[in-house]
């Protein structure tokens, strides 16, 4: 059973005159930081918050009418975190913004350590191409463009085409390793035709003596009208789970971890005048409203804060907050967080219901 401390030996000002001698050594007291860095629980600058499409779509179109794609590399507004101001991050692992390329652009190729997720929102006839095969693009669609992958995007179509981006960003800045590099021309040579990774991994099987190795899934575009469609035979099947209506993850079909390893994504279903119960987890989740109107209560007492997001809305659940989600007409949520980083390193926890 651990004792009271003992009583305090040193007076302050001698404690300040120590800690001014071993600062010039570039050393510092672990006790007078170490509630802060081993904390009761997890805490986190960023807030919940909402961007609203019908805001945010004038201004993506405006920023097209000032920077074209090209000179921009990629014409992007940032959903920055109030609470995290100047970090161009909408979490603290992660970055989120909204990109817009016209008819008749390329936003020509590069590649990078940080891994990319895109979820469409407006548009068709545009593409992402990944390593040199085309992903044709609609909108509820999902599309990983993976670490160090050759990725460009163009616009043969009519009309804007806009999406959201998700990146590791942050997390790689965290860590170090954070590379990137322009190719020599626009466009990475095509070396698929459209559809063929779908084609050899999509079906639940794979081509015999195959030797894909990577982290990431060999699947660059998972459809949403498939996805769709799996959310409701699911809800027909099963009961609804009380924290999250129903709830599927997009995976790597190979391995079944996440299709992106340091991004975990998933879609889910809430029917017409469902509530969850309250949830929290240490991931925090950047969310696209794909479809349904709602509500997200998020954080405990006086300071919770009450968001209502309709279609193309988005949103974040910082780390650790408890939250519900509740809709007047049924509701389907794209999300994206660094839930499988903390999986594979021991570190996730989450909170069904009330503790």
């Amino acid at each position: 059973m651990r004792t009271a401390p003992d009583t305090p030996r040193t007076d302050r000002a001698a404690l300040e005159a120590f800690y001014g001698r071993i600062a010039e050594h570039h050393m510092s007291p672990l006790w007078e930081v170490i509630r802060k860095l081993l904390g009761r629980e997890p805490t986190t600058d960023a807030v919940p918050h909402v961007w609203r499409y019908d805001l945010a779509r004038p201004l993506l179109l405006e920023a097209g009418a000032l920077i074209s794609a090209e000179e921009a590399e990629r014409r992007v507004l940032v959903l920055e975190n109030p609470g995290l101001r100047g970090r161009s991050s909408i979490t603290d692992t992660l970055y989120a913004g909204l990109q817009l390329i016209l008819p008749g652009e390329v936003a020509p190729a590069h590649r990078h350590t940080p891994a990319a997720i895109r979820f469409v929102l407006e548009g068709s006839g545009a593409y992402t191409a990944v390593d040199g095969e085309k992903a044709y693009m609609e909108p509820g669609d999902f599309v990983i463009t993976p670490s160090w992958t050759w990725h460009d995007h163009a616009h043969p179509g009519a009309g804007p085409m806009i999406w959201l981006d998700v990146l590791d960003v942050p997390l790689v800045r965290f860590l170090g390793p954070r590379f990137s590099e322009d190719y020599p021309a626009s466009q990475f040579p095509e070396s698929r035709p459209p559809g063929d990774a779908e084609a050899r991994y999509g079906t639940n099987m794979r081509p015999l003596g195959d030797g894909w190795s990577r982290l990431h899934s060999p699947v660059f575009r998972y459809p949403y009208a498939r996805a769709r469609e799996a959310l409701e035979r699911v809800s027909r099947a099963k009961d609804l789970d009380a924290c999250f209506g129903v709830k599927l993850e997009y995976i790597n079909p190979l391995t079944g971890a996440p299709a992106v390893p340091t991004i975990s994504t998933f879609l889910q279903l809430l029917p017409g005048g469902f509530r969850t119960q309250r949830y929290q987890s240490t991931d925090a989740s950047v969310y696209s409203v794909v479809e349904g109107r709602g509500r997200s209560v998020i954080g405990e007492g006086p300071g919770a804060a009450t968001l209502s997001w309709g279609p193309r809305d988005h949103f974040v659940v910082p780390a650790w907050q408890p939250h519900v989600h509740e809709c007047s007409e049924e509701a389907v949520l794209f999300s994206a967080s660094d839930q499988g980083v903390q999986r594979a390193l021991g570190l996730w926890r989450e909170v069904r219901g009330v503790r």
